[in-house]
């Protein structure tokens, strides 16, 4: 594939993962395909390029979406943030990473980023969100080692502790 002249390239403005991005991109460059090859962030998988089996979900704006059908200029001005924005500056996991680790939620991984994405997003607008809607939510995601159960396990033991988190800051509050 040819790449295109500096002319033929766009400017595109973002954050990811609380950092800014200004970078300059060919026009039909994919969202996944930028984040790992132009930035590095190799956490965005890409299974199947056609938005059905979810590895490639990224939040934008706090919504989660298919980086794999999402053109790279079109996030600009928005919030990305990925699954290396789980964990803190330090590496240290999140409270859902966690929670997959000790529930062994998780096989080859290869799903894992983009179903934690999904329930990040879910968990940042409802930390009441039971079991429900966490199946709900992994209906977008494709897994064919974990037989789901682990990840349901690891999720509600997230969303609960997420749950206890927030208590405690409004009793200290």
């Amino acid at each position: 594939m040819t790449r295109l002249s500096a002319e033929q390239r766009h400017r595109v403005r973002f954050t990811l993962n609380g950092d800014a991005v200004d970078r300059n991109c060919e026009p039909r460059l994919l969202l996944s395909d930028f984040v790992r090859h132009e930035i590095g962030a190799t956490g965005t998988h890409v299974g199947c390029e056609h938005g059905v089996c979810g590895a490639c979900t990224v939040t934008i704006d706090g919504r989660p979406a298919r980086a794999c059908l999402t053109l790279a200029l079109q996030v600009e001005g928005c919030e990305i943030r990925t699954v290396e924005g789980l964990s803190d500056k330090q590496g240290r996991l999140g409270v859902l990473q966690s929670a997959f680790r000790r529930n062994h939620a998780l096989q080859c991984g290869f799903c894992t980023a983009g179903i934690l994405m999904s329930l990040d997003a879910l968990f940042a607008q409802n930390r009441q969100a039971g079991e429900t809607e966490i199946r709900d939510v992994l209906t977008g995601h494709l897994c064919r080692c974990t037989g789901y159960a682990p990840i349901v396990k690891a999720a509600m033991e997230a969303a609960a502790e997420m749950r206890e988190e927030t208590r405690r800051e409004v009793a200290d509050a």
